[in-house]
C-alpha cells in the first residue's frame, strides 16, 4: 500500500512537471485570483491545431466587442475586401431647358456608415458634397425649385436591436445604423457642472439640428459622484431629454449622444452647402418617414409619398477593408451595425436583423462553421443576449484562415499598442506578434486573435472570455494579460 502511494506522489509530481508554466497559471486562476468567481473560458491551439491549454471551452458566454470578429470576418468573406458602399443622387419632376428642377433632389443611402464621419477615410463633407453637385450639374440642374431629400428608406426595421440597454441607445456608441447616414449618427454637446443641484449647461455642438427640441432635465452632482447623463430620445418625434448627474469636479467636455435623424441631417447639410455655394433650393430639406411619406425638416408633418427618383450617378465609400480596419481597432459599433445591416440587404433586400442574422448564418455555412454553435443577435455584441464559446470563437478564427480575405481580415486586427489594445502588454518582448480584438462591458473582458510566428503567419490561435467578474476590471486585465506574455514567450 505504502509502495502505491509513494507511485501516486511521483506520478502526480511528475504529471505537475510535465505542465507548461501558462498550463499551470490556467490551473491557479481556476482556483484562485480575480477569476476564481467569475465565468470564463479559454482555448488556445497551435499551428498544427494541438491544443496547447483550454478551460471550460465549450461554455456560451457573452463576448461583447469580440463578436466584431465574426461580424467583420463574415461580411469581408461575403462581400471581398475592396468592396464600396454607393450612395446614389437622383431627383423627381421635370428639368426645364432652362436648368430649373422642377422637383426634388433624393440622396438615396445604401449603407455607407462613413458619410460625414471624422475619419481618414472618409471624404470631408464639402468634398462629398462637391461631387454630389458635379453629378446634379452633368444632369442639367443649376436650380432646384423643390427639397433636398434624405432617403434612407431602403433599409426597414427599427435603428437599434431592441435588447440594448435602454441609456445605450441614447449614447454614440449605441446609435443606430440607417442606410442613409451622417457623422455616424452621433451628435455632439458641449457640458459643463454648474452649481450642485443645477442643471449642467449644454450646448450643441455638432452636427447642427434645427428640428430638435432638446429638454434639458441633468443635474450638478456633488464632487465624486461621477458622469452619468445620457440623452433619451426616439426617431418616431423630433424630442429629446437630457437625464443624469454630472460631478461639480468634473472639467467641461463634449458629450457624444445619438442622433436618431442621420438622413435628415445629411439632407440638412447638403442643402446647407448648397445654399452657401450660390445655389438656389426653394422647398428647403426632408427625409422620408416609415410609411414613405417625404418629412419636411421644418414642421415634421408628413406632406406627400416619396416619388421614384431618376438616379443620375453615385460616389462611393472606402473599401470595405479599410471600414473594417477601423472597426475592430477602434471597437466601432455604429460600422459594425452597419457591416451586419448590408448583409442583410445584400441577401434579401431587407434589412431587418431577423434577416440579417439569416444571411450571416449562410456564410458561417459557407466557411463550414455550424452556426448552431452561437447566439448572435447583434453585430457589435453590445446586446447582452450573444453567448458563444471559446472553442467555436477559435474555430471560426481558424476557418478565416481559409477565406481568401483572410490577409484583409488579419491586417484589421489591432496589436498591442493600437486602439483598445493602447495599454496591453506594455514593455513585453514580442508583443508586436500579437493580432488580437478585445472587447468589454460591466463585468466581461476577452480577447480573442492569433500570436503571429517570425514570417507573420498564425502560430497560435485563441479565445478568452471572461464574464460575471465582480473585482476591479484592472485586476482581470493583469490576469489576461499574464497569459498572454505565457503564450509569447511558449510559442
Amino acid at each position: 500500500m505504502r509502495r502505491l502511494l509513494l507511485l501516486a506522489s511521483l506520478l502526480a509530481s511528475l504529471g505537475a512537471a510535465a505542465q507548461t508554466p501558462l498550463q499551470q497559471y490556467v490551473k491557479r486562476l481556476q482556483q484562485s485570483g480575480p477569476l476564481a468567481e467569475a465565468a470564463w473560458g479559454m482555448v488556445a491551439i497551435d499551428r498544427e491545431g494541438r491544443v496547447l491549454v483550454s478551460h471550460n471551452p465549450t461554455q456560451r458566454l457573452v463576448p461583447a466587442s469580440n463578436l466584431k470578429l465574426v461580424t467583420t470576418g463574415t461580411a469581408l468573406h461575403a462581400f471581398g475586401e475592396q468592396a464600396r458602399f454607393a450612395t446614389e443622387l437622383g431627383y423627381t419632376g421635370e428639368i426645364r431647358e432652362d436648368g430649373v428642377l422642377e422637383g426634388d433632389v433624393y440622396i438615396i443611402g445604401h449603407g455607407d456608415p462613413t458619410i460625414g464621419a471624422r475619419d481618414s477615410i472618409a471624404l470631408k463633407p464639402d468634398a462629398l458634397f462637391w461631387k454630389w453637385k458635379s453629378l446634379l450639374k452633368q444632369a442639367g440642374i443649376q436650380k432646384i425649385n423643390g427639397r433636398i431629400v434624405g432617403d434612407g428608406s431602403s433599409y426597414e426595421g427599427q435603428l437599434e436591436h431592441p435588447s440594448w440597454n435602454y441609456n445605450d441607445v441614447g449614447t454614440y456608441y449605441g446609435a443606430g445604423t440607417s442606410a442613409l447616414c451622417f457623422y455616424q449618427n452621433a451628435i455632439d454637446f458641449a457640458v459643463q457642472a454648474g452649481s450642485p443641484g443645477k442643471p449642467v449647461s449644454v450646448r450643441q455642438s455638432y452636427p447642427e439640428t434645427p428640428w430638435l427640441h432638446l429638454q434639458n432635465h441633468s443635474f450638478t452632482g456633488p464632487a465624486g459622484s461621477g458622469n452619468s447623463l445620457y440623452l433619451y430620445t426616439t426617431d418616431l418625434a423630433p424630442y429629446a431629454e437630457l437625464h443624469g448627474t454630472f460631478a461639480t469636479d468634473r472639467k467641461p467636455k463634449t458629450e457624444h449622444f445619438a442622433n436618431k435623424f442621420g438622413a435628415l441631417t445629411c439632407a440638412y447639410y447638403f442643402w446647407k452647402n448648397l445654399c452657401s455655394t450660390g445655389w438656389e433650393v426653394s422647398g428647403g430639406y426632408a427625409d422620408i418617414d416609415r410609411n414613405g411619406y417625404i418629412r419636411p425638416g421644418t414642421d415634421f408633418v408628413p406632406a406627400q409619398k416619396a416619388g421614384k427618383p431618376v438616379v443620375v450617378g453615385a460616389t462611393e465609400s472606402a473599401p470595405l477593408k479599410d471600414i473594417v480596419r477601423i472597426t475592430n481597432v477602434r471597437s466601432d459599433n455604429f460600422y459594425a451595425e452597419a457591416l451586419l445591416r448590408a448583409m442583410g440587404e445584400e441577401a434579401s433586400q431587407t434589412a431587418v436583423y431577423d434577416s440579417c442574422l439569416v444571411a450571416q448564418r449562410e456564410v458561417l455555412e459557407d466557411l463550414g462553421l455550424d452556426p448552431g454553435g452561437i447566439r448572435q443577435v447583434d453585430g457589435s455584441g453590445l446586446s447582452h443576449m450573444n453567448y458563444v464559446s471559446p472553442q467555436w470563437m477559435v474555430d471560426f478564427l481558424q476557418a478565416m484562415r481559409r477565406s481568401p480575405a483572410f490577409g484583409a481580415f488579419l491586417g484589421s486586427l489591432p496589436k498591442p499598442g493600437e486602439g483598445t489594445l493602447s495599454s496591453l502588454l506594455q514593455g513585453v518582448q514580442g508583443r508586436e506578434r500579437v493580432r488580437i480584438k478585445s472587447g468589454s462591458m460591466d463585468g466581461v473582458l476577452c480577447y480573442s486573435g492569433y500570436i503571429l510566428d517570425t514570417d507573420g503567419q498564425p502560430a497560435v490561435t485563441l479565445s478568452i472570455l471572461t464574464n460575471h467578474s465582480t473585482v476591479p476590471q484592472a485586476e482581470v486585465r493583469a490576469a489576461l494579460s499574464r497569459l498572454l506574455k505565457l503564450l509569447l514567450e511558449e510559442n
